[in-house]
């Protein structure tokens, strides 16, 4: 077991990599790829107000069995601002019986301004390791709409990224934000991920879960991880 809080491994002969891990499918199967593309891969949560705080007793689970170098939950409180029904337990998280009837504009379950602050706190972790790249498993196919998942944001991001720290100004290597995910479908990250060994049984992806992390089954990310799994020809491992 993962020494959980405040854990780096050091003299590791890998070039070491942070991997934003939520518990849900698509961290998970990302964390799954820094592995096999050779880095050693330092994960980290956070504990931000989520309505769904059961992901990260996944993300612990993930961590462990997908060997990540070290794992880390940072606490913040986003849900000091709300505005979003996924840190806000007065606002409805939007519930619906099929994919197709989503609704494609930004939902409310957008967390304003999460994806910035969370790559900024593994970009300062990364260079207190002293790793230029950073990992996240964002999606601009299969996914809810949100702005900060698309490869516009991540460039920005990366840009911005090159300008701020030590590394980048020194130019002793420039800061890489990895989305290795972004172009693929659900079912394709399904598949990636179980061609890497990913146990999706740990993985969290509802909005709303219930009791022990029971998914509802009906909110967006649900109906998203239900098709990919389907187009695998599937069942969701982690549905009892």
């Amino acid at each position: 077991m993962l020494n959980l809080e405040n854990t780096v491994m050091t003299n590791s002969p890998q070039r070491s990599a942070v991997v934003l891990l939520s518990g849900g499918l698509d961290s998970a199967t990302c964390l799954a790829i820094a592995r096999e593309e050779g880095f050693a891969p330092h994960a980290i949560s956070f504990r931000y107000g989520q309505r769904h705080e059961y992901e990260l007793e996944r993300a612990e689970q993930l961590a462990t069995s997908l060997d990540a170098a070290s794992y880390r939950v940072i606490d913040i409180n986003l849900a000091q601002f709300g505005g979003s029904a996924l840190t806000d337990a007065s606002i409805h998280v939007p519930k619906s019986d099929a994919f197709d009837s989503l609704d494609h504009s930004i939902p409310v379950t957008y967390v304003p301004a999460r994806n910035t602050v969370f790559l900024s706190l593994a970009l300062a972790f990364a260079e207190t390791i002293h790793s230029t790249d950073i990992f996240i498993g964002v999606n601009a196919l299969d996914y809810s709409g949100y702005p900060d998942c698309r490869p516009d944001f991540i460039a920005a991001f990366e840009t911005m990224a090159n300008l701020a720290t030590k590394a980048g100004v020194e130019g002793i290597q420039p800061m890489k934000i990895h989305t290795p995910l972004i172009h693929l479908t659900k079912a394709q990250i399904i598949n990636k991920g179980i061609s890497l060994g990913v146990d999706y049984s740990q993985t969290l992806s509802c909005y709303d879960p219930g009791v022990g992390g029971i998914p509802c089954g009906h909110c967006d990310a649900c109906l998203l991880r239900n098709k990919g799994f389907a187009e695998n020809a599937m069942t969701d491992p982690s549905v009892p």
